[in-house]
């Protein structure tokens, strides 16, 4: 991605930190899933530890239930 050459560094790092976030998930219904539940909790300025446990599971961190 040759756009990231114009970026500032902490742009470009936080960009390269959220397409690495969701990189692991297989379809675009899933990265949609998780792209709108991180900016949704972000909306109120703070991230509670439930909703970080809620994000880990829709980021595939959390694999309860499948083996």
């Amino acid at each position: 991605m040759k756009v990231l050459l114009f970026l500032p560094r902490e742009y470009k790092n936080l960009l390269l930190l959220g397409m690495r976030l969701i990189s692991a998930l297989d379809t675009a219904e899933e990265r949609k899933a998780a792209i709108d539940k991180g900016l949704a909790m972000l909306k109120d300025g703070t991230i509670t530890p439930p909703e970080w446990t809620s994000f880990g599971k829709t980021l595939g961190i959390f694999k309860i239930g499948k083996s």
